[in-house]
């Protein structure tokens, strides 16, 4: 291993990279198609909901706890098309295949999947995405993000005007210029937004990784200090956080007037886990069916968990909860699930998203791993959460035992361990990319690149899986 690469790590390193088998590689690698149409779907769901042309409920869920203002911004005609640029599933590995657990919009581990991808390739594994496809892949999505935004912003010429004329000096397009925007909130992944920056800067893409108090705002663009004016920011801050970032509204004001792109757009529906929930209600069939095509609805319908919206509102005496049951019973009520016995308690409760609890497996209660009282307890109290922080309830699902080895710093020896994964896989679309700012196309006019895999394997005695300490994390290769 690289000299050094312990320096500052909080988890455990292994000797190897994760080993996929060809069939699961061969799955994720088809995934990011599929979960491109989904986010595309989700974006034309919430907007059909909110003009009334499909049920008015869905926009309502989605927007629960979240400020009007963000929710005025965020509707915007001219943000409309604008997706996020990077998709990472969660998936665990599980006896029969794998599942999503969830999706992430704003994903930390980008600049940690691209400097273990060159470490482990240096030490000549084949890593799935190259040794620099993390970063390659990171920089063709900003650029095409800048392209998008440039021919957003162009002007139309008239059917008189497109006739063509010589130019002595026809002009070129400006250079993309990014901003890695980091919160303070997201301190902790600083470190590997600045290593990514760096890279990006090798690869001949001005970038800088900085916090809000680094930008600086004028009427017709943003800075940095002694710089050119930006044409891209990269937000690394969550929504929830708005209220914290200094200079948040100049960058909102920015991007409305397009002075430069941004992504993820700042689409709060776009972060929310509840959209597993609309994934199976049968009411919504219709609409995914036509939107993603059956085989994409079936696929994503069998990899999410069945998820419910915990809303503490009644259920009218002669409807159920859709396809919730208790020992093959249709459920009414919610206060069932609190007396159940722990075999029945196979489900996990989270925030939905839009909270400082709904990251990092902050503020989940596993059913199972709970005494009956703690149960009941969170069961409440997720219920009376709905109007500010909406949780969901998910279905649990065990991940298979994988066996992985790591480096103990202390005494030099490689460790065996057994273990439970999930794979992060990174995603980055390019092509006619919709930003805040620009126009996008459909699925079909955007390239998916899979870019690299970061498995995090935690050991059998913990149910959640997430980059704690006892973790051992590698890049993935095939077997």
């Amino acid at each position: 291993m690289e000299a050094g690469l312990h320096d500052g790590a909080t988890w455990r390193i292994s000797p190897t990279p994760f080993l996929l088998t060809s069939a699961d590689l061969s799955a994720i690698q088809s995934l990011g198609q599929h979960l491109l149409r989904f986010t595309h779907a989700l974006n034309r769901l919430y907007y059909e909901s909110v003009r009334g042309a499909q049920p008015t409920w869905v926009a309502d869920y989605l927007d629960q706890g979240k400020p009007p203002d963000l929710i005025a911004y965020a509707r915007m005609n001219r943000f409309r098309t604008a997706l996020p640029g990077v998709i990472r599933p969660d998936l665990i590995l599980t006896e029969d295949g794998f599942m999503i657990s969830e999706l992430d919009s704003v994903p930390g581990g980008i600049g940690l999947t691209g400097c273990m991808g060159q470490a482990y390739t240096d030490l000549g594994w084949p890593i799935i995405g190259g040794r620099d496809g993390m970063v390659a892949g990171f920089a063709r999505m900003i650029r095409s993000l800048h392209e998008s935004r440039e021919g957003a912003h162009s002007p139309v010429a008239s059917a008189e005007q497109r006739v063509p004329a010589p130019l002595p000096n026809p002009p070129q397009p400006s250079a993309a210029r990014l901003a890695i925007v980091v919160s303070e909130e997201s301190k902790d992944y600083r470190s590997e937004m600045l290593w990514l920056a760096a890279r990006l800067r090798e690869a001949g893409l001005p970038a800088q990784t900085v916090s809000p108090d680094d930008v600086i705002f004028t009427e017709e663009a943003l800075f940095l200090a002694g710089s050119t004016p930006l044409t891209a920011l990269y937000r690394f801050f969550e929504l929830f956080d708005l209220k914290n970032i200094p200079k948040s509204e100049l960058i909102m004001y920015a991007v409305k007037k397009g002075h430069l792109a941004l992504t993820p757009p700042m689409k709060p529906w776009l972060e929310e886990k509840m959209a597993f929930a609309l994934v199976h209600h049968p009411a919504l069939e219709p609409f995914w069916t036509h939107e993603l095509g059956a085989d994409t609805f079936e696929l994503l319908h069998r990899l999410m968990p069945k998820t419910w919206i915990l809303d503490p509102r009644p259920v009218p005496p002669h409807a159920v909860i859709p396809g919730l049951t208790v020992d093959g019973h249709s459920v009414s009520d919610w206060k069932v699930l609190a007396s159940l016995g722990q075999k029945g308690r196979r489900f996990v409760i989270k925030p939905s998203g839009f909270s400082e609890l709904a990251w990092g497996s902050r503020g989940v209660s596993v059913g199972h791993d709970l005494p009956q009282t703690e149960w009941a307890a969170a069961l409440e109290a997720a219920l009376a959460s709905f109007h500010q922080v909406p949780r969901i309830l998910q279905e649990f699902r065990k991940g298979r035992h994988v066996a992985v080895s790591y480096h103990d710093p202390v005494t030099d020896e490689i460790v065996p361990m057994p273990g439970r994964v999930r794979l992060s896989p990174y995603y980055f679309i390019a092509g006619e990319v919709g930003t805040e700012g620009a126009s996008a196309g459909p699925p079909s006019a955007k390239s998916v690149e899979l870019a690299g895999i970061l498995a995090t394997v935690c050991p059998l005695d913990k149910k959640l899986i997430h980059g704690m300490t006892e973790a051992v994390m590698a890049p993935c290769t095939l077997a």
